[in-house]
């Protein structure tokens, strides 16, 4: 049996899968045959790190459980002949899904109005404050990729005007802004779905959170490097920006206590895809990725930069 080396948490199903055809080894605690390992299984928030990718001379294929790779070099595994693959199409609906969801609890105030409810406010005082409504809103999206698409889809019956910004024009018929700062001084709100990296590191920066303004929402459902926290938080704070929706954060899981004290912010724990049925379609996409290489010496998603493999 071919030997694996399994970097964070797997699921009781994909384990069974995989003991089927590898021998797995766990990074955790070391120890393992490093040069025997060919296969890795790992996720996106771990990743491959690089002094493990380099003591792995006979390694062949990494499988990420995630759609987002940025936490492996993949240029270095390229170089290599190493195949990397992740897991897309399968989270497309469930991560807009979040992204919408966070756009709403911002501007119907979820939060707020729940805690009035609980805290005996409706009764001692009446009415909670008017919300903002969600239709007819011109949506902002940074990365239209398959996720940003599907996030379009969800908005369209609200009459959403939708614009985006992307390394180059797509043939869409959305408005295309070359420019991130205009398109936010343009939009009601403005959604993050573009792969981390080097290239989008706090690319919404103080300038662009300064164009969205203080009746701007900011909604981040990408890499928490795409954002610059710091600056997030001042303009938060000082009402500089409106709202802020974040399932992602810089140094997750660490969120600063400056940022959870808002109270014009929803913040979820990293859960885009977090449904019993997306993380399982994920798992399964993971480990068939795996035995297909395994088996054929070919894969099912590869990375983009893989694809030529």
């Amino acid at each position: 049996m071919a030997d694996l080396l399994q970097i964070g948490g797997v699921t009781d199903v994909m384990r069974e899968r995989l003991e089927a055809a590898f021998t797995i080894h766990k990074l955790e605690g070391g120890g393992y045959p490093a040069e025997a390992i060919t296969h890795v299984a790992t996720n996106g928030h771990a990743g491959v790190p690089a002094d493990v990718m380099a003591a792995l001379p006979n390694l062949k294929m990494i499988s990420c459980y995630g759609v987002g790779y940025d936490a492996i070099d993949v240029a270095a595994a390229k170089a290599r002949g190493i195949v990397v693959t992740h897991t897309p199409n399968v989270l497309n609906a469930e991560v807009a899904t979040t992204a919408v969801m966070l756009m709403m609890a911002c501007y119907r105030e979820l939060l707020r109005d729940d805690a009035w409810v609980r805290s005996g406010n409706w009764e001692a005082k009446g009415n909670a404050p008017l919300t903002r409504s969600v239709d007819n809103q011109t949506v902002g999206i940074l990365g239209l990729g398959r996720i940003g698409q599907a996030i379009a889809d969800k908005l369209a019956p609200w009459g959403t005007t939708i614009v985006y910004h992307s390394r180059s024009p797509k043939d869409v018929a959305y408005k295309y802004y070359a420019d991130l700062t205009e398109m936010a001084r343009d939009v009601d709100t403005l959604i993050c779905i573009t792969p981390g990296g080097p290239s989008t590191n706090k690319i919404v920066n103080r300038d662009v959170m300064d164009a969205l303004g203080p009746q701007g929402t900011l909604i981040n459902v990408s890499r928490g490097s795409v954002v610059d926290e710091a600056a997030m938080i001042a303009a938060l704070q000082d009402g500089r920006l409106g709202w802020a929706g974040l399932d992602v954060f810089e140094a997750e899981p660490h969120v600063p206590e400056a940022l959870r004290k808002l109270e014009n912010v929803v913040l979820l724990p990293h859960v885009g895809s977090g449904t019993v049925e997306t993380r399982a379609a994920m798992g399964a996409l993971t480990v068939d990725n795996l035995l297909q290489h395994l088996k054929e010496g070919t894969v099912l998603t590869p990375v983009p930069e893989c694809a030529d493999m």
